[in-house]
C-alpha cells in the first residue's frame, strides 16, 4: 500500500463498545480503513490507542494524521455504563411539595422495568433496581403551577434555600429540578435554578422543562434526574478526551453521536448527556439508512453484533423507526431515540450449562479478560471461542491489532464447560453454542418485524459488527430472508456512522389537543399545532452553526393516541398544518396504528389526543463521501468449516480483501476475510460485489 500524503480533509469516526473500540478512517480522496483496539477501563486510552493504530495502518505519524483531521465523530457507552453500574454522580431532586415520591411510585411496571423474556415472571427479580435518586435525596418546595400554566401557589424562596441547604449537607454533585407543570410555565424552575447556581456554584443543574418537555410526571422526573447524574461524569470524560486528542495534534472538534441519530458538538452532549445513551447502536442504523439510499431501497434491517450485544434497527419507507422512551437501570426515560431492539448476545457472550440446559449470554466476557482464545485469563467459553473451533475464524488474522487466537485453549474451555456436561464433543458443543446464539438473534429479528406488522422478506439486511457477517447466513435461514449485504466497513459500522452522520438537533414541546371523531379538528387545533411547531422549529435550528442554518432540512412529528390510552404513535406532520392537514394527520395515525396492531384494532369512536410535537433539524455532512478504490479477492487457500454437521465439516475456500471491486462472484462454502470480521458464504450460497464495495450474499 502506498503511504498517503497528509492533507486536510481526513475524517475519523470512533465507537466505544464493551469489548473493542472501533475506528473508521477516510482519506480526502475517498480511501477508507477500519481498525479495532481493545476497550480500556478508562475508555479514553482505548480511543487514543485506536487513533495510533489508524495512523500506523496508513503509514503516517500520529501527529501528521491528527493535524489533518477535519471531522472527528465519537460514540461512547460511558453514560450508559455509569447509569447501569451506579457510578453516576450523587444527585439530588427538587420537586413540588407533595410529589417527592414520584420516583418511588413510578408506574405500575416500575418493579419490572428493564426485565425481558422469562425474567418477567421471576418475582425474585422484581423491585431489584432502586430509583435513580433515593428518597433521602429528594426535597420538596412550596410552589404550584396548574396545567394551564397559571401560578396557584407562588414560589416560596425560603423553602428553596432550605432545600438547597439540605442537599448541600448530603454532598450532592448534581441537582435535578422537576416541578409540576413546568412544561407549561417554567418560571419557577428557572428561579430555582438561579438559586441553586448561586448557593452551589460547582453543582451540575438540570431542569425538566429543558431536558424532557412533555406530559408525564414520572418519565419527566426520571429523565431529568438521569441527565443530572450523568452531567459531571460525561463532562469529565469529554474534557479528558479533548485534552488527550489535542496532545496528539487534533484540532477538529469532537462531534458526539446521539440516540436520535446524527451528531452534535460535544458541548451540547455535556449539557444533555442523557441524549446519547444509545449513541453507538443509533449510528449503526444511520449508516444502514444511508446505505439503503445508495442501493435504492427504502426498507432496511440493520444488525450489529458486537462483543456484548446484538442490536437491530428498522428503516421503513426510508425512515428509521423512532421511540420516545428508553428504559435503563429500572427507569423509564423520555429520550427521543432510534428504536433499537437489543439482547445480550455478542462475540463475548458466555456459554454455560445449568440444569442440563445450554444458554448463551447475556453475561459477557467483555474486553477483560475477554474470550478464552484471547489468552488474557478468560476461563468461560464464548461465541468467539465457538466460531474459532468451528473453523470460521483464522487464529493468525483476527481484528487489526495483531491479536493471535489460541484455538486449543478455546477447545478445552468448550469441552469442560459445555461438552462434558451435555455429553458432546468439542466441535458438537461449539455448534450447539452457535445454534442457540443464532436462534436468539432470529427471535429478536422476528419481534421487530413480524410482530410490528412488517414482512421481513421485504427488507434488505445489512450485517455489521465484528461477528455479524459471520452469523448473518444462519440468521437469514432462521428468519426466512433470501440473503444479506456486508459493507466493507462492517466491523466498525457504528464508527462509520459516527464519522459520516449529519449534524442533527431535536426540539420538542407539549401541545395537548383533544379531537372528537364526530367533529374533527378545529381551526383552533390547527393554529395551536402550527404555533407549537414554529417554536420547536426555531429552537432546533438555533442549535446549528450560524452560517449553515439556511442549508438545514427540518422534519416534524406529532405524538398521537386514542383518548384514554397510555401510549402513543409518532406521525409525520406538515410544518404549518391547516384544519384539513390535521384531519389527514389523524387518518395517517389510524393507518399506522392498524399496521402496528392489526386491522380493526383502531377505535376512532374514543376520539384522539395530540400530546406533543417535535422538530428535527438536519445539516447534511459534506466532503466525506468518496468512491475509493477496490481490489480483487485474494485466495488464501482452504480450511474445514463446520456448517450443518459437526462430524462432516465442509472444505471451505478462504479469501481476503479490504474493499472489493465490482463484478466479482464466488460460490459457497467460502469465507471472505474483511478487516476485523469474516463474511460466511454457506454451502449453496453465492456472494457478488458491486461498485460500492458491498458484498451481497444469497443463501440457499
Amino acid at each position: 500500500m502506498n503511504t498517503p500524503s497528509p492533507a486536510p480533509g481526513w475524517a475519523i469516526g470512533t465507537d466505544v463498545g464493551g469489548t473493542f473500540t472501533d475506528l473508521w478512517l477516510r482519506s480526502p480522496d475517498g480511501e477508507s480503513w477500519v481498525c479495532k483496539s481493545p476497550t480500556t477501563p478508562d475508555v479514553v486510552t482505548g480511543v487514543v490507542n485506536a487513533v495510533h493504530l489508524a495512523a500506523e495502518t496508513v503509514g503516517l505519524d500520529t501527529g501528521e494524521l491528527c493535524s489533518q483531521v477535519t471531522r472527528f465523530g465519537h460514540g461512547t457507552t460511558v453514560g450508559l455504563n455509569a447509569l447501569l453500574t451506579g457510578r453516576s454522580a450523587r444527585t439530588g431532586l427538587i420537586t413540588t411539595a407533595g410529589f417527592g415520591d414520584v420516583l418511588e411510585i413510578g408506574r405500575l411496571r416500575r418493579g419490572t422495568a428493564g426485565l425481558q423474556g422469562l425474567d418477567l415472571g421471576d418475582y425474585h427479580l422484581r423491585g431489584q433496581v432502586p430509583p435513580l435518586v433515593p428518597r433521602t435525596q429528594v426535597v420538596e418546595i412550596a410552589e404550584r403551577i396548574d396545567s394551564d400554566g397559571v401560578v396557584r401557589t407562588p414560589l416560596d424562596e425560603d423553602s428553596v434555600l432550605d432545600a438547597i441547604g439540605r442537599l448541600r449537607d448530603l454532598g450532592v454533585e448534581a441537582v435535578a429540578v422537576c416541578l409540576l407543570w413546568a412544561t407549561e410555565n417554567p418560571a419557577h424552575e428557572l428561579a430555582v435554578a438561579r438559586l441553586v447556581e448561586r448557593e452551589l456554584p460547582d453543582v451540575f443543574v438540570s431542569l425538566s422543562h429543558e431536558i424532557a418537555p412533555s406530559v408525564g410526571e414520572y418519565a419527566r422526573a426520571s429523565t431529568t434526574v438521569a441527565n443530572a447524574a450523568l452531567g459531571p461524569v460525561q463532562g469529565h470524560y469529554l474534557t479528558l478526551l479533548e485534552q488527550r486528542l489535542a496532545a496528539l495534534g487534533m484540532t477538529a472538534p469532537i462531534m458526539m453521536t446521539t440516540s436520535a441519530g446524527g451528531v452534535v458538538p460535544a458541548r451540547t452532549v455535556t449539557e444533555r448527556p442523557v441524549s446519547n445513551l444509545l449513541s453507538g447502536p443509533a449510528s449503526c442504523v444511520v449508516a444502514g439508512q444511508k446505505l439503503g439510499a445508495e442501493l435504492g431501497t427504502s426498507h432496511v434491517l440493520t444488525m450489529d453484533v458486537g462483543g456484548t450485544s446484538f442490536d437491530v434497527g428498522v428503516i421503513a419507507g426510508g425512515v428509521a423507526l423512532m421511540s420516545d422512551e428508553v428504559t435503563f437501570g429500572g427507569a423509564d426515560m423520555r429520550v427521543p431515540s432510534i428504536d433499537i431492539a437489543s439482547i445480550g448476545a455478542g462475540g463475548g457472550s458466555i456459554a454455560a450449562v445449568e440444569g442440563g440446559v445450554l444458554s448463551v449470554g447475556p453475561r459477557s466476557a467483555g474486553a477483560e479478560p475477554g474470550p478464552v482464545c484471547y489468552g488474557k485469563g478468560g476461563t468461560e467459553p464464548t461465541t468467539t471461542d465457538a466460531d474459532l473451533v468451528l473453523g470460521v475464524l483464522d487464529p493468525e488474522q483476527f481484528g487489526s491489532g495483531g491479536i493471535v487466537l489460541d484455538r486449543e485453549a478455546a477447545q478445552r474451555a468448550i469441552t469442560d464447560k459445555v461438552g462434558t456436561p451435555l455429553g458432546l464433543t468439542a466441535v458438537e458443543a461449539a455448534r450447539a453454542i452457535r445454534v442457540v446464539f443464532d436462534n436468539a438473534m432470529a427471535d429478536l429479528l422476528r419481534a421487530v418485524t413480524v410482530e410490528r406488522g412488517h414482512d421481513p422478506r421485504e427488507f434488505t439486511l445489512v450485517a455489521g459488527g465484528g461477528s455479524g457477517p459471520a452469523h448473518a447466513w444462519a440468521l437469514c435461514r432462521e428468519a426466512g430472508l433470501a440473503g444479506f449485504v456486508v459493507p466493507p466497513t462492517a466491523t466498525a459500522q457504528s464508527a462509520f456512522g459516527a464519522g459520516t452522520s449529519d449534524l442533527k438537533t431535536t426540539a420538542s414541546r407539549t401541545c395537548y389537543r383533544r379531537v372528537l371523531a364526530e367533529l374533527g379538528p378545529s381551526t383552533e387545533d390547527a393554529r395551536g399545532i402550527a404555533e407549537a411547531l414554529a417554536d420547536t422549529r426555531a429552537r432546533a435550528l438555533a442549535t446549528l452553526p450560524d452560517p449553515d442554518r439556511d442549508g438545514a432540512t427540518v422534519t416534524h412529528t406529532a405524538s398521537i393516541r386514542y383518548f384514554g390510552q397510555a401510549h402513543h404513535v409518532d406521525v409525520t406532520v406538515a410544518a404549518r398544518p391547516d384544519r384539513d392537514a390535521v384531519a389527514d394527520l389523524l387518518l395517517t395515525f389510524e393507518k399506522e396504528y392498524e399496521q402496528l396492531w392489526g386491522k380493526g384494532s383502531g377505535f376512532r369512536e374514543a376520539g384522539f389526543e395530540i400530546l406533543s410535537v417535535r422538530s428535527v433539524a438536519a445539516l447534511p455532512e459534506a466532503g466525506i463521501a468518496g468512491p475509493g478504490t477496490g481490489e480483487p479477492f485474494t485466495r488464501l487457500g482452504t480450511r474445514p468449516v463446520v456448517f450443518d454437521d459437526a462430524d462432516r465439516p465442509d472444505e471451505t475456500t478462504v479469501y481476503e480483501v479490504r474493499r472489493p471491486t465490482a463484478g466479482q462472484e464466488i460460490a459457497g462454502p467460502a469465507l471472505v476475510q474483511l478487516p476485523g470480521c469474516v463474511v460466511v458464504v454457506p454451502p449453496g450460497g453465492v456472494a457478488t460485489t458491486d461498485a460500492l464495495g458491498l458484498i451481497h450474499v444469497k443463501v440457499n
